[in-house]
């Protein structure tokens, strides 16, 4: 099931930041992995907190996000940070994903779309990077629903090892780790979280 852009609208409608300002533990875990110039895309990127670290790490940043009122904040935590990106406002189950453009692809807490829409977009994704580029992913697993500290209700969103293996066959798999942990990202996740982590290399020839 997917959720509609009203939805987040109405989620990112105060002027707080609905999952706080810094980026996310995971991906700043994987700063080593990016390089000036690269070509990044940042997958639903919300309010900014991962696109803006992204650009401060002096990569090139595509923040791809359907809600306007979520790119309006990201805009103005750029500014206040003294980095530029570019954004798009996009349907990404309609979004042309392009062909071999990006470097690496960041998609954290994706789950908003159900099974076969996910489908389509784990290989949207594999599709846009270079070869020899970068996945990088966290969501939640299904053990998520009795901690309840953030994600999706429906388990058909969550994640397993087996689903991320099987999804991204085609990879070369660097890091796949699951682990419970405290995260603490604005009032939309805070608390004990029962996590996933991957990241994954295309492979230079196919």
């Amino acid at each position: 099931m997917h959720v509609p852009i009203e939805h987040w609208n109405e989620r990112y409608q105060g002027d707080d930041y609905l999952f706080g300002t810094e980026p996310n533990v995971f991906l700043v875990s994987q700063q080593q992995r990016f390089v000036p110039g690269m070509q990044v895309l940042s997958v639903a990127d919300g309010e900014g907190r991962n696109g803006v670290w992204l650009a401060q790490q002096g990569v090139d940043v595509l923040a791809v996000e359907g809600s306007p009122r979520a790119i309006d904040k990201a805009r103005r935590l750029a500014a206040e940070r003294g980095v530029s990106l570019r954004h798009e406002q996009v349907d990404l189950l309609a979004w042309e994903w392009g062909v071999e453009r990006f470097d690496a692809v960041v998609a954290i807490f994706i789950q908003f779309v159900g099974p076969e829409q996910r489908a389509w977009m784990f290989a949207s994704m594999q599709q846009a990077l270079k070869p020899g580029g970068l996945l990088l992913l966290e969501g939640y697993r299904v053990e998520q629903l009795a901690y309840g500290t953030g994600g999706p209700r429906d388990p058909a969103n969550l994640y397993t090892t087996e689903l991320l293996r099987e999804a991204f066959a085609g990879l070369e798999i660097l890091h796949l780790t699951e682990y419970d942990a405290p995260i603490e990202e604005g009032s939309g996740h805070c608390g004990m979280s029962a996590l996933i982590d991957l990241v994954a290399r295309k492979p230079l020839t196919t």
